[in-house]
Parts: C-alpha cells; structure tokens; sequence
C-alpha cells in the first residue's frame, strides 16, 4: 500500500512543470500609472445572471507592481500574482501586451 503512494507521488512531481506550479495571470487595462512603481489594471469577466440567465460584464480593479514604470494608462498588459507586496498590491507586471494609440491634434 506505501509503494503505491511513493509511486504515485514521485510520477505526480515528475509531470509538474515547476516547484511553484501553474500561476496566475490575467490580462487587463491600466487605468492609472499616477503612482511610482504601481499601476491599477482593471479586468473584465463576463458572469451569468441568476435569474435572468444574461451575462453581465463585471469589473475587477487589481494594483501591480511595476519596477520600470514601463506600462502607461491605456495600454494593454498581463499580470501575474505574487507576494503581498502592500495592503492591496498583491500582483506585479509581466508584460506589456499591446502600447496605448496616441490621439494627436483632437481639439475638444
């Protein structure tokens, strides 16, 4: 009964890609870089609705760490999470996914 434990235990660590395991990541928009080293990136997921049975567009807004302040407002990016690295930073910068289009000239 032990051998078959040990075995399924040491085929389970060899299929594991890393020590950590998978994390996780989520794709979003900066909505703020105002802050040094922090942006705010706001997500947004799609949730059934009890009743009526349509899906509603939700909005989550997570602050993530950006050592280079290299992500600007608007700009599209992935951040995975991490460490708490504050009362609510609990996520850091991965990659900038696509930059801001820049509107020059619009007079309003």
């Amino acid at each position: 009964m032990n051998t078959k434990k040990t075995a399924a235990k040491s085929s389970g660590s060899e299929t594991s890609s890393s020590a950590r395991g998978r994390q996780i990541e989520m794709i979003g928009e900066v909505v703020s870089d105002k802050m040094q080293k922090t942006i705010t990136v706001r997500i947004f997921r799609m949730v059934r609705h009890e009743k009526y049975g349509k899906f509603v567009r939700r909005t989550s807004t997570f602050k993530a760490h950006d050592e280079k302040s290299e992500a600007k407002m608007g700009d599209i990016v992935r951040i995975i999470h991490t460490r708490p690295l504050s009362k609510t930073k609990r996520w850091k910068l991965a990659a900038v996914l696509k930059k801001a289009g820049k509107t020059v000239g619009v007079d309003v």
